[in-house]
Order: structure tokens, then C-alpha cells, then sequence
């Protein structure tokens, strides 16, 4: 019997050199905390929705039980009854396996990190729908409010006003806000990295492009309260003044 290795087994000498690509991607995920007793906090959450349908859809989700007892009435049929309801649950936290009540439930693998970012105001009247459209951009009148998002898959998304802290904003191509920036706007999510992000006080919480993104914590000061307009370039993004003055 030959010792020959196969081709298959051959070492690849360049296989050492080979770059393995990675990129990050940041996802703002919301906190849900069920109360005792369930049937009514349920209840309390069917109201929501109905107000604001669109809030949770395709929102990642974290379940925290903090707040549950191993008996508490409900438990065992709440992470089915959250699925009926279409909501994403990522990750659970707070509760413990061995509650008899969670026996059957299904565990994803356990998040760590993350950052807090405090409360976020859920909407308390149904989201009114955008003004204005015209081809494929979308043009909204008047400020975004923390807890509403509005989405543009389509095209340009268009903010005659505020996009308020807790707010999203979210286009296939570019975002205009006509006012402060400061919840998050996420520009280009059809893959479209010409995709810009524009306002004339940015303030934002997190700015996207095609994937790539920057949170508060990466704007320096002299950016903060400044028009600006947010292009991707060599897979980062870049803040350019809107004011051709000011630099």
C-alpha cells in the first residue's frame, strides 16, 4: 500500500497565508421584561402591538425573567405564546434552567456583552404613515419619536425633522434628516455602498452603511451638533462637513 498522501491531504503552502475576511455588524436589541401575572401583562403587550405593529417585527429580542418566580402562573407557556406573536427571542436571561416551568423551553446560546443603553420609550399612539412618497424615496413630515422606527426598503429615506434618542431610521439608500440625528440611522441595507448618511445636527446613538457602523462613543467632539454628511470608504466610515466653510 503506497504512503503517498492524497491530494486531498496535501498541505496547501499557501493555505498559511490565506486572509480569513471578518467584519463586525451591531444590532440594537431590546430588553423584555414579563411581569406576574402573565396573562395580563400578555394582554398589556397584544395592546402594543396592535398600537405599533411594525416596533418588534424583526427586532432582536431578549427575554429577562428577573422579575418571574419558578411557580409563577403562565411561565412554562410563555416563550410559545411570544413566538405566536412573532416576536425574535435571542436570548434569555434571569431565569434558571432547572425551574420545572422552563423544563421545555428552548435555550439559544447564551449573549455575551453588550452594552446597556437605558430605557426606550414604546410607542403610546399608532405610528401615522409617512406624508409623502415619491418613486422609490420615501419622505417623512415631521420627528421620528423614541420607540418608532421607519424603514424605507426600497430607496432614500427623507426626515423633515428630529429622529429623536431611541429612535431608528433605516434605508436601502441614503438617509436626509432634516434636523438633530440622534437615535440611529442605518443607510444602505440592500447591500448599496454608495449609500450616504446626511443631517444637519448629528448627535447619532449608531450610523450604518452596508454593514459597517460607528456609535456614539466613536464621534469626537468636534463632530457632535455638527451638520454632516456619512459616506463608506475603504470599509469605514467617513464624516465630511455639509457646511464647505467650517473646514
Amino acid at each position: 500500500m503506497s504512503n503517498t498522501p492524497s491530494a486531498s491531504t496535501v498541505p496547501d503552502p499557501a493555505a498559511s497565508q490565506r486572509r480569513i475576511r471578518a467584519r463586525g455588524r451591531s444590532y440594537l436589541a431590546l430588553i423584555l421584561s414579563p411581569e406576574a401575572p402573565l396573562d395580563s401583562w400578555l394582554q398589556a403587550l397584544d395592546a402594543q402591538l396592535a398600537r405599533s405593529p411594525d416596533f418588534f417585527r424583526s427586532r432582536p429580542l431578549i427575554l429577562d425573567l428577573e422579575l418571574m418566580t419558578p411557580d409563577a402562573a403562565g411561565l412554562a407557556e410563555l416563550q410559545e405564546a411570544l413566538r405566536q406573536r412573532g416576536l425574535n427571542i435571542i436570548g434569555i436571561e434571569g431565569g434558571q434552567r432547572d425551574w420545572p416551568a422552563l423544563k421545555g423551553w428552548d435555550w439559544p446560546s447564551r449573549l455575551n456583552g453588550g452594552r446597556a443603553t437605558g430605557p426606550v420609550a414604546l410607542p403610546e399612539e399608532p405610528a401615522p404613515a409617512p406624508l409623502a412618497s415619491s418613486g422609490e424615496t420615501l419622505v417623512v413630515e415631521g420627528p421620528v419619536r423614541s420607540g418608532r422606527s421607519i424603514e424605507n426598503p426600497d430607496g432614500d429615506l427623507i426626515i423633515l425633522g428630529a429622529v429623536s434618542s431611541g429612535a431608528e431610521v433605516v434605508a436601502a439608500g441614503s438617509i436626509h434628516v432634516y434636523g438633530p440625528l440622534r437615535g440611529r440611522a442605518i443607510a444602505g441595507i440592500a447591500g448599496n455602498a454608495q449609500a450616504c448618511i446626511y443631517t444637519t445636527r448629528l448627535e447619532a446613538e449608531l450610523l450604518a452603511l452596508n454593514g459597517y457602523y460607528m456609535v456614539s462613543e466613536e464621534l469626537t467632539a468636534d463632530w457632535i451638533g455638527q451638520p454632516a454628511r456619512i459616506q463608506l470608504q475603504d470599509d469605514q466610515l467617513i464624516l465630511h462637513p455639509l457646511d464647505a466653510e467650517r473646514r
